[in-house]
């Protein structure tokens, strides 16, 4: 059976832990993706003939690890899609960032603009025609030698932005060369996880909270008891 680490399941959703590494939907690169495996599972576990349907909700960089959404019908996608694009989900990610927050909690604001063609997003402080407003709310709740712990919660959802903005205020990630860090980490993923995801369950209308574990990593075992 595929290897999949299932936070939660029933007729309408799969929540799993992905891994630092693992592509979340298929690219051009034809590896491996989070989605192929769920249907993998999935057509395995339930002996189920013929294709199997997996609808991605959202997605997480390939180096970034922790909590997924996918839904298991179309009504179910359709559904929590909305729910993502009205913000009625919560969403907290936890970052270990390589400097000392000057200010230990606060609200960031910027206006980003993505270059595709390099895979990077830069952030400006002031208001830009040509940028998105993105915003995220940050707190500083662990320290371990040189190493600061955030718990970061976006409002919005634009590419690369949690790293992107921590990195503007000299708060970059640990392992993520492409925003400021100096080295990489052993395993190439940046210490950014998808800590835990809150929504309305797309038919029961029960609000579902589901968090994820810490990674094995080395850069998080400081702080797995936090």
């Amino acid at each position: 059976m595929a290897l999949l680490d299932v936070l939660f399941e029933d007729n309408h959703v799969l929540v799993v832990n992905k891994p630092a590494g693992l592509l979340v939907h298929g690219d051009e690169t034809g590896d491996v993706c989070l989605a192929d495996l769920a249907k993998e599972y999935i057509k395995e576990k339930y002996s189920k003939p013929g294709n199997v349907y997996i609808g991605v909700v959202h997605r997480l960089d390939r180096p970034v690890s922790g909590v997924v959404l996918l839904a298991k019908t179309s009504k179910a996608l359709s559904r929590l899609n909305e729910l993502f694009r009205s913000k009625k989900t919560v969403k907290t990610y936890w970052a270990v960032v390589l400097n000392r927050p000057a200010i230990p909690e606060q609200t960031l604001v910027h206006w980003l603009i993505k270059d595709s063609s390099r895979n990077v997003t830069k952030a400006y402080a002031r208001e830009n025609k040509s940028g998105l407003r993105s915003e995220l709310s940050y707190r500083l709740i662990g320290q371990h030698d040189k190493n600061y712990l955030l718990e970061v919660n976006p409002v919005t959802g634009r590419p690369h932005q949690i790293r992107v903005q921590l990195a503007s205020m000299n708060c970059p990630i640990a392992g993520d060369l492409r925003y400021g860090a100096s080295q990489p980490l052993p395993d190439k993923s940046i210490a950014l996880h998808a800590r835990s995801l809150q929504f309305e369950h797309p038919t029961l209308k029960t609000m579902i909270t589901v968090t994820a574990p810490l990674p094995a990593a080395p850069v998080w075992k400081a702080f797995i008891n936090e």
